[in-house]
């Protein structure tokens, strides 16, 4: 049978979502099954089995995964040891010292307990200088006396190998790792130079600790879905979504689990960037909201703002990431009081139980419950009519715990929680909009994830932003993005010298070895020469600076082209330049393979008039006149493009409801997207 389908799968915090790409037809379907925290590959197996997939014509499968970061969150990863330099074995316990914003003035702040017990740290003799060269040989004998006492008397299963410059060099540590595999080939070894080529010893150390953690557990993962699908007749191409968007197969996957830890939300931002691309918006805010989180990002002259280092809980990750904002904000969001004021998160309720409207046990209103009390969810058309919610009970729950306290009726007491959830996400739009200098006004809000086109519009209406795009299945639209995502690969290594005095011929050589690292990565992944891009860039600084930048630059070297564009870029995120020299920190090279994109169809225009899709209308909480009136209700897929009407109303597509107040507008524009706008725009 011919292989012509492609198949994608989010796990989120609820839900697990599953999207499958005719690539004949570019026909797409989409379903959803309950996440299963204790065995996660059974959640995407159960997606897949709900769609009817024929595995057997699948020719690619890839696949959005939290596991790692849910592995660090949940302390469930494997016994960690840090084989590192004598002498050195606190580095990763001391980290920075510094203090997190939001606890700078709390004296009794006491940081969370570290990954790798100090026991579990041990010095090996030999050191490199801060230029890469030998200051003392390595011992093998201390190596395997330092791997004994982390293996037989402490029980360390991974062990996370990091030198002292060794970016400039990594042989020590590959020697290292070989007299231990020779000792213990069962012991899970990572070495900071397979993950990270550049300089700060506490970020280098963090982000090669936090892959030996979750590397034991990820890999059981990945090769548990591996049997499944196989088991099932799947025999295409398994890939795994990156933190920094694009993709790795799921052998390149299992050597460097870091990468996917932020992969499930870097779904929706490769699907915004390619939307942006299409709909002709240079500047777009992605704005997902899940069942546990909200994520939000911008999209900035048609690309997705990246960062070259994370956070995992308060540990630094060296890992080219989206810069997303994520605050603990969903559809799972517990709604409680605190001395008397309402809050909403940052707990959920999760999967198991969920919601109080789920009746599978949950006891604690969340932000699901209160919109099931506001009209704004039918409890008997929740997921396309195949789960009911119990309504009845939602309504209890938010009475007993929040309006009783409070001497509120119910739907005050919803309306509150909305309130609440909407002002803690302008904050966080706040900080990636106005905070770096952009005006939220002038760009479109896309709006996904199961809970997104629920409260953009709310969004939008407060913050002035323009336009609202609400995308076809905006609950799956994660799993659509990583449909389009290209097989990516980054590396870099460290420079150190000012742009003025750099030596471009070492550059340029400097720059071809790393290229030939990326090409060799693209090829072991079945990228042909036709598909693969490399791009080049330059992390800069001006010199004196902590705060770097980065520039793409081009085939040609010239410090006086990369000088204006850093300071155009400059003057952009920080409103001035200066005239001080430039640093350069770290040359960069990403290496990209082309895939073919899922297509965006244009469905026949209707008339202009929804009526067709009108189901009727429901009683439902407007936030423009603060009070419960009646709202239309229509059905997403009678829409046709050309149609319009105007709030308060509800669109309604089975998995997902675009909440449209009064004072706005909507247009279904020639792909069939909503677009949501204030009347008086």
């Amino acid at each position: 049978m011919p292989e012509h389908i492609r198949l994608a799968v989010d796990i989120g915090g609820t839900f697990v979502d599953a999207m499958e790409l005719d690539t004949r037809t570019n026909r797409v379907r989409f379903r959803k099954a309950s996440t299963t925290p204790a065995r996660p590959a059974d959640g995407v197996l159960n997606a897949i089995a709900e769609l009817g997939t024929d595995l057997s014509t699948v020719e690619l499968f890839i696949h959005g995964t939290t596991l790692g970061l849910n592995a660090v969150l949940e302390r469930r990863g494997g016994a960690t040891g840090i084989l590192t330099n004598e002498g050195f074995r606190d580095i990763f316990l001391l980290g920075r010292g510094n203090v997190p914003a939001d606890h700078m003035y709390d004296f009794t702040y006491q940081r969370p307990e570290s990954l790798v017990k100090r026991r579990y740290t041990a010095g090996v003799v030999g050191r490199l200088d801060y230029k890469g060269r030998v200051v003392q040989e390595l011992d093998p004998d201390s190596v395997r006396a330092a791997a004994r006492t982390l293996v037989e008397e402490q029980g360390v299963r991974s062990i996370a190998i990091c030198f002292l410059h060794s970016f400039l060099d990594p042989t020590h540590e590959r020697e290292a790792a070989r007299i231990v595999h020779e000792a213990y080939p069962d012991v899970s070894l990572s070495l900071s130079t397979d993950i990270v080529r550049e300089y700060r010893e506490y970020e280098r150390t963090s982000t090669t600790v936090l892959e030996a953690y979750i590397r034991p557990i990820f890999e059981r993962y990945v090769d548990e879905l591996e049997s499944g699908l196989a088991g099932r007749g799947f025999a295409g191409r398994f890939l795994i979504m990156r933190s920094g968007g694009g993709s790795m197969t799921s052998t390149v996957a299992k050597t460097s689990p870091t990468h996917t830890v932020l992969s499930g939300p870097a779904g929706g931002i490769v699907g915004a960037a390619y939307l942006a691309e299409a709909l002709g918006r240079d500047n777009m805010l992605t704005f997902d909201i899940g069942g546990t989180s909200l994520d939000a990002c911008v999209i900035e002259r048609g690309g997705a703002v990246a960062a070259y280092e994370a956070q995992l809980e308060h540990f630094p990750l060296l890992i080219p990431a989206y810069d997303i904002r994520t605050i603990g904000a969903g559809g799972g969001s517990i709604a409680w009081l605190d001395r008397g004021l309402l809050k909403v998160g940052p707990r959920s309720a999760g999967a198991d139980p969920g919601p109080v409207c789920y009746g599978r046990g949950g006891t604690e209103p969340t932000v699901t419950d209160a919109a099931v009390v506001l009209g704004y969810i039918d409890p008997d058309r929740f997921l396309g009519g195949t789960m009911g919610l119990q309504a009845d009970a939602a309504r209890a729950a938010l009475t007993a715990t929040v309006a009783e306290p409070l001497g509120l009726t119910a739907e005050a007491a919803a309306a509150g929680v909305v309130d609440v959830l909407l002002a803690r996400t302008v904050g966080a739009v706040r900080q990636i909009t106005v905070e770096r200098g952009h005006d939220p006004r002038v760009f479109s809000l896309l709006a996904f994830g199961g809970a997104g086109p629920l409260l953009a519009p709310l969004l939008a209406r407060e913050m002035g932003i323009r336009e609202v795009v609400v995308p076809f299945a905006p609950s799956g639209f994660s799993a659509w993005g990583m449909l389009s995502a290209d097989i990516v690969d980054d590396f870099a290594r460290t420079v150190m010298a000012t742009l003025d005095d750099a030596d471009l011929d070492e550059l340029e050589a400097l720059y071809k070895g790393v290229e030939a690292d990326a090409l060799a990565s693209l090829t072991d992944q079945g990228v042909g020469a036709a598909d693969t891009v490399l791009e080049r860039q330059l992390e800069l600084r001006y010199l004196g600076q902590e705060h770097s930048l980065m520039v793409t630059v081009g085939r040609e070297l010239r410090p006086d082209a990369i000088r204006t564009a850093f300071e155009e870029l400059h003057h952009a995120r920080y409103g001035h330049t200066m005239g001080n020299r430039l640093q350069i920190l770290n040359l960069r090279v990403r290496g990209i393979g082309r895939t073919q994109r899922p297509s965006l169809d244009e469905p026949p225009p209707g008339d202009g008039d929804p009526g067709r899709a009108l189901r009727g209308h429901r009683d439902a909480y407007d936030v423009a006149s603060r009070a419960m009136v009646p709202f239309a209700v229509y059905d997403r897929d009678l829409l046709a493009p050309g149609d319009r009407f105007a709030g308060p109303a509800l669109v309604d597509e089975g998995t997902s409801t675009t909440v449209v107040p009064g004072g706005q507008r909507v247009e279904v524009d020639r792909h069939g997207y909503l677009l949501v706008t204030l009347e008086d725009s």
